[in-house]
Parts: C-alpha cells; structure tokens; sequence
C-alpha cells in the first residue's frame, strides 16, 4: 500500500511553489505572441511541412540529443556557463542564419540550437547548485526537453513525464534519449514550420530561437527550482511536485 504523505502547509514553502507555477504559466507567453503574429495555429504548423521531413523528424531530433548531449558536456570545460540574455541572443543568431536559406538551411541548424539549448539546461542547473555531469542531473536536464513544449497548451503534466528514477548509463541514456525525442520532435517540428515562413525568413528565425530559448530556460528554473526547493526544505520532491502542477493548472 503506497504511504500517504502530509499535504504541504508551510507558507513559506506554498510561497515558493507560487512564484515557480506562475514563472511556469508565463514561460510561453512569447512563443503565443509571435505564432499570432506569424498568422497560423501550433496545430496547423506541422501540416506545413514536407511529407518527409515529417516522417523523419523524430529521427532526426534523436541523433541531434544525442550529439548535444556529448558536445554541451565537453563545452563545459571549454566555456563558461552563460546569462540568459546570451544564450538568447546567440541561438536568435543562429535562427536567423537557418531561416534565411529556408527549410534546408534550417534543418541544418537544429542540432546546433539543440545543443545550445541544452548547454542553457545545464548551466541553470548548475546555478541552482547541481552537477551537470552527474547521471541524475543528466537525466533532469532531459526531463526539461519532454516538457509539453511551447506551443501546447500545458496543465502542468509536463512535470510528471518520466518522474521514475532509472540508471542513466550506456544503453540506458540511449533508451531515454529515444522516449524524449518523439516529444522534442513534434515541438521543434512545430519551431521549423515557423522558422520557415516565406515572407519572414531571418526574421522569423531569429525570434522564433529566441521565443524558444527563453521557454526552455524558465522551464529550465521551473524544475531546478523544485529540487532545489525539496532538497533545501527536506519535503517530499513528489509531494512539492503534485502541488505545483495544482497550482500551474489554476
């Protein structure tokens, strides 16, 4: 029989989960903004694209995680971890190089804007006081990208997606890697349909990169921001969890 735990009742703590839910409700606020301005719904922007580049996003998304994941760890040593306003400004560049030449050139810069991403994850978790080059906060900064993504409307149910804790080593990472990447895939499908809008081109790009590294990373201190508060008060993780998605879908 499971344990039935205590609800949270410190104000502090409530407090806390507050201003995390509302960062969280905010957090794609300008991704709406400028779908509205490209004139089209989230849903109808995969329709837009290509049977083939369709059917193979998912494998594409999954050798970009993939390749991010060795390429943002080794940059760690490399590079220092950046301000958000950086990793926004650099990854708009990027976008805006890749919307200028269209789909093509836009399909080539996905894997370097995945990897930009997630250097952003774990620069975040590492300010919230985590290793990122342990196996647990490896898989946390993975737990960041199956969000619902910025496009989706989210209850907050983002939070639960693989909430089991597993082994992240060898075929292990591999296999996560794999069950993120279907979810990644449709959202960054969604980004390539809008970054490839004829009439706005580098434009779009640029902001579209922008809209989306600002996303990630306030989800990025959403869900740092929750294990740091459950490991600093001593609560429950999954507790605290259960009360912020509440709170989200408020």
């Amino acid at each position: 029989m499971a344990e039935i735990l205590p609800p949270v009742t410190d104000p502090a703590l409530l407090g806390e989960l507050d201003a995390l839910a509302r960062r969280h409700r905010a957090a794609g606020g300008v991704v709406m903004q400028l779908i509205g301005y490209v004139g089209t719904s989230a849903e109808s922007l995969l329709e837009k694209l290509p049977a083939p580049v369709r059917g193979g996003l998912d494998g594409a998304t999954e050798r970009a995680l993939s390749g991010a994941m060795v390429a943002a760890e080794r940059s760690r040593g490399i590079v220092s971890d950046r301000p958000d306003w950086l990793n926004r400004t650099l990854t708009a560049a990027m976008g805006a190089a890749g919307g200028a030449g269209g789909l093509a050139s836009s399909l080539a810069e996905l894997p370097f804007t995945v990897t930009m991403l997630l250097r952003a994850i774990q620069g975040i978790a590492a300010e919230h006081g985590f290793d990122p080059a342990s196996d647990e906060v490896r898989l946390e900064c993975l737990r960041v990208f199956a969000s619902a993504g910025p496009l989706e409307n989210d209850d907050g149910m983002d939070l639960s997606f693989l909430a089991a804790r597993a082994t992240i080593t060898g075929p292990s990472m591999k296999s996560l890697i794999a069950k993120v990447a279907p979810r990644l895939s449709a959202v960054l499908g969604q980004k390539l349909a809008a970054q490839a809008a004829p009439i706005l081109g580098a434009v779009a790009g640029a902001a579209v990169n922008y809209a989306f590294t600002s996303y990630y990373q306030e989800i990025a201190r959403v869900h740092f921001g929750l294990k740091r508060l459950a490991r600093d008060s001593g609560t429950d993780e999954g507790l605290l969890r259960e009360e912020l998605v509440a709170r989200i879908a408020k």
